[in-house]
């Protein structure tokens, strides 16, 4: 049988199970789950697996799993392919889980549902009897941010370091076997087309900001306080007026929330917090912006004569993607839509865990449509759930079959090719180098 040959025969056998690939898409979305608490979903991926015959691992890195599957014609490196768990917190969303505000507003169900087409796909065909390495099926959690006093909370009690999935995975050497890894990532841009492959991503560092004041009746003796809402509002402002002094090639991305602005309004607030993230192209790119970020906070302590607790924390690092890999991608992509139908998405300025692991093996994180609406927004719908569950799973089967076909030639060519930034600890050591707490008294 040709490699072609196989991978229609995988494909096939994907689409005749395309209704059950479809309900689990459709699962997860009833049932969203915030990072690293994702019980509910690791479980129905877990059994989903078990039902292939595989022996899967869970509980990694809190509730990832994963399950191997060796090909038969030799050793070779290992291709993981990866989804994301995690749903996010969305105000306004018609589906949003009305006790922890989760929703599915960035298509982490359609990574599973596509995650476990393939692997019915490649498992159901024996397609990996004639292939030479080996498959990890990775179900990954928390590459959402947000629900940040929760994970530190987890830090402090030694349950978690980093805050995100990928970036613990890393840390805990669950990845330390994985040569090559890809996911497909579920776009409702009309731009991006059916699929695209992006060039890069942004970077990011995460940020707390605690101001703390003064309390004192805000009616009747005001001066006697020192107002950190002030103090906060202050630090945004002078935030807002640094943008112009970003480089528009550094791709700068900086945007506060403010989590705690007082306690009662009759008091002058003793105490505000912000959040933000530092993002940005490259990572001299973030830590200049970021030593600027640190100057406007400062700036809005000194000013009411507050003090400021600056926490920068070790976030996510720049996607590179391999360009070995995306040429793969777009073969097979177009093979599926249609020639020229894979476009090219050049960098994008929103984040991903998906950049960690980039740094240190070569990896594709491409795109594909079936939804609609604004990423991270209250309208994000799946519209066409084949394009957005099924097709993910078929392009990710062909991508191992291609790549792990005829001794693992194709991905050996991809390890052959790479210059990784980082190796495995050089990453760890330099995450745990970004993390600093820093006492700013205005006063």
């Amino acid at each position: 049988m040709t490699r072609d040959e196989v991978k229609q025969r995988v494909g096939e056998a994907i689409e005749r199970h395309a209704d059950a690939i479809v309900a689990v898409g459709e699962a997860i979305r009833r049932h969203p789950e915030l990072g690293f608490k994702e019980s509910r979903t690791a479980a129905l991926v877990e059994a989903k697996f078990r039902e292939l015959g595989l022996a899967p691992r869970s509980g990694l890195a809190l509730t990832g799993v994963r399950a191997d599957v060796a090909g038969g014609a030799g050793p070779g490196p290992t291709f993981a392919l990866l989804g994301e768990l995690d749903a996010l917190v969305v105000a306004g969303h018609p589906e949003a889980d009305p006790s922890t505000g989760a929703v599915h507003a960035c298509g982490h169900n359609a990574q599973i549902a596509g995650l476990v087409g393939a692997a019915i796909g490649l498992v159901t065909t024996k397609a990996l009897d004639g292939l030479a390495g080996r498959v990890a099926f990775m179900a990954v959690p928390a590459e959402e941010g947000g629900d940040l006093e929760w994970r530190l909370n987890e830090v402090r009690e030694g349950r978690l370091e980093f805050l995100g999935g990928k970036c613990e995975l890393l840390r805990l050497g669950h990845l330390d076997d994985v040569d090559l890894a890809m996911m497909i990532h579920t776009t409702p841009r009309p731009e991006d087309g059916v699929a695209c492959v992006p060039g890069s991503n942004n970077g990011r560092f995460g940020k707390t900001a605690r101001f703390l004041g003064r309390a004192a009746h805000a009616g009747g003796a005001p001066h006697l306080g020192v107002n950190a809402l002030y103090a906060a509002q202050i630090a945004l402002t002078a935030i807002n007026a640094l943008r112009e002094t970003f480089r528009d090639d550094d791709t700068i991305r900086v945007h506060p929330i403010l989590t705690h602005g007082g306690s009662q309004v009759n008091v002058i607030p003793a105490e505000a917090r912000l959040e933000t993230y530092v993002r940005g192209r490259t990572l001299e790119g973030i830590r200049d912006a970021n030593d600027k970020v640190d100057r406007a906070l400062r700036a809005g302590a000194l000013a009411l004569g507050a003090s400021v607790e600056i926490e920068t924390l070790p976030g996510y690092l720049p996607l590179r993607t391999d360009p070995t890999m995306a040429r793969a991608f777009r073969q097979n992509a177009d093979g599926l839509f249609g020639a020229g139908a894979c476009r090219e998405a050049g960098h994008r300025t929103g984040s991903t865990d998906m950049g960690d692991l980039s740094q240190v093996i070569p990896v594709v994180h491409p795109y594909m449509g079936g939804a609609r609406g604004a990423g991270h927004g209250a309208d994000y719908e799946i519209v066409d759930p084949h394009l957005a569950y099924v097709m993910p799973a078929r392009a990710m089967a062909a991508m191992v079959v291609d790549l792990l076909w005829d001794g693992a030639g194709g991905a050996r060519e991809v390890i052959a090719n790479a210059r990784p930034a980082m190796t495995r600890q050089s990453y760890v050591e330099f995450q745990r180098s970004i993390r600093r707490r820093e006492v700013y008294r205005g006063a």
